[in-house]
């Protein structure tokens, strides 16, 4: 099974052959248009396949499933966090939860010292939902700990704290060996669109613990493949997990740029 999280800086329709050729079962796509604005450029969504929020139809949050997976937006889901999503994946005998994220933290309104940014929110209410059953959590989080700072309750720190006691590990750091806030490969080049900077590293891909022996491989996007060309500032991640009858990836080509993992 492969889990791709881009953001796609909008216009998904004239970049979904990129998308395709990374041959995903499961796509986060943050600034994604909504379902209908989607359909009405030509892509091949089906609504089982494909879940949605946000509070403009061009620029939003969306989860895209391809055979045999199929989406359910989950009860929970709330409208006033509308850039995170509860969602669950069913298909290829797994069944398993995905919260997908486009935190939007300082351009959200979250600017005090004391308010807890979105994803914490968000996790608060979700805490159910993540403990059901074995849950990834992925997407583009706007945020690292090089912007933290002291006692402020949307620090990155304290987002990696929460996902850690759920028992979730950074696929990113498993495979590279990287420490947290030491990261070498950035997933985001800022505004100019740079090979030299600004860059930063703020998506990220979390997995349960309990999925170690099933990671098999992990890559982030090249400079020269995705924002050098100018389809966004986001590079995506790529991330396959064999679990049985769910895995597809053994039979997919694996990009040159996929990263080894260390076992």
């Amino acid at each position: 099974m492969r889990i791709v999280a881009w953001n796609c800086a909008m216009a998904l329709h004239r970049k979904w052959p990129v998308l395709a050729a990374l041959q995903p079962d499961i796509a986060i796509i943050g600034e994604c248009d909504n379902y209908h604005r989607a359909r009405d450029r030509g892509l091949p969504v089906t609504p089982s396949r494909f879940v949605w929020t946000g509070g403009r139809s061009f620029k939003g949050l969306a989860v895209i499933a391809f055979p045999p997976y199929r989406l359910r937006l989950h009860p929970l889901h709330e409208p006033a966090l509308p850039h995170i999503m509860p969602v669950e994946v069913r298909g290829a005998g797994l069944h398993f939860n995905l919260i997908a994220v486009w935190a939007q933290n300082i351009s959200g309104g979250f600017r005090t010292k004391a308010e807890p940014g979105p994803f914490n929110r968000a996790m608060d209410r979700y805490g159910a939902f993540v403990s059901q059953r074995p849950t990834l959590i992925g997407g583009d989080f706007n945020n690292h700990e090089f912007w933290d700072r002291p006692g402020h309750a949307i620090n990155f720190a304290e987002n990696l704290d929460r996902i850690r006691r759920l028992g979730l590990d950074s696929a990113y750091h498993r495979a590279t060996g990287e420490p947290v806030g030491a990261e070498t490969i950035p997933t985001h080049y800022w505004r100019d669109r740079k090979i030299d900077g600004p860059t930063y590293h703020i998506d990220y891909l979390f997995y349960p613990q309990a999925w170690h022996r099933h990671f098999r491989h992990f890559g982030v996007g090249d400079f020269a493949g995705f924002c050098g060309p100018g389809l966004s500032d986001h590079a995506p991640l790529v991330a396959d997990f064999d679990l049985g009858r769910g895995t597809r990836s053994k039979r997919k080509s694996m990009p040159d740029w996929l990263l080894p993992v260390r076992n």
